[in-house]
């Protein structure tokens, strides 16, 4: 009953926040408005689900300047850890079949999110290039998970190259990030929810420029490498702490 209860308080406090922005959406010429809807719709789902966090590694980043965060993805907790986490607007990079979800797709293309059609490589493309431009426009950072989908067993999955490019072509700093501990709240698939503290670790950033291309599997990997290594980081202390 618990899990059906999260359930409807995501969905509670969704509405309540799309009907907060879209009234103030006049206002938001600059997308400060709904940069701070959505952090506060994060934390209010991760305070209702009774799920406490620590962020670790915010002295990595700089002020005022713009990112492509790249974390792992263990469950569905790790969207509202993310945004409520990033201390900066934010926008994901989300799968183009959430569009056809009513209600948070609007909410969603109302706060500048983007989506892209995986299964086509050519709208894929132009969908980041529509966000590039985009970010030129109204700066702020973005928020990708390269694995593509969920972890069914914890582990970190091999990341793919599309997020990461889009970073070279903007010539974004890349910060790999990972989201600890979310994996054993709630298990894809599973109708079992745990409440346990959470924690959200920044690595220091990876530099870009759109010269980088040819190095883009290099890149890639190393994003990889650095969220592995936050994540066992993470994984060790615990077992310390634990002993």
């Amino acid at each position: 009953m618990r899990l059906y209860w999260i359930y409807f308080i995501i969905s509670l406090s969704t509405l309540f926040f799309v009907l907060i922005g879209f009234i103030l959406t006049p206002l938001d010429w600059k997308g400060k408005i709904w940069a701070f809807i959505v952090r506060t719709w994060a934390k209010s789902i991760l305070w209702a689900a009774n799920l406490r966090y620590s962020l670790k590694g915010l002295d990595n980043l700089e002020t005022g300047q713009q990112y492509v965060f790249a974390c792992n993805h263990e469950s569905i907790i790790d969207i509202p850890l993310t945004l409520a986490g990033i201390p900066r607007p934010v926008v994901p990079i989300a799968k183009i079949e959430i569009k056809k979800i009513p209600v948070l797709s609007w909410a969603m293309l109302a706060a500048g999110h983007i989506f892209v059609d995986r299964s086509n490589h050519k709208k894929a493309l132009e969908s980041m290039e529509k966000a590039r431009k985009s970010l030129a426009r109204k700066p702020r950072s973005i928020l990708i998970f390269p694995e593509g989908t969920r972890s069914l067993d914890g582990k970190i999955q091999p990341f793919k190259k599309g997020g990461i490019i889009f970073a070279i072509n903007s010539g974004l700093p890349i910060v790999p990030m990972a989201c600890c501990g979310t994996f054993y709240v709630l298990v894809k698939g599973s109708k079992n929810f745990n409440p346990r503290p959470l924690e959200l670790r920044f690595a220091q950033p990876i530099n870009t420029k759109q010269d980088d291309m040819d190095q883009r599997n290099r890149i890639t990997e190393q994003v990889q490498n650095e969220v592995k290594r936050l994540k066992n980081e993470w994984a060790a202390e615990n077992q310390k702490n634990a002993v």
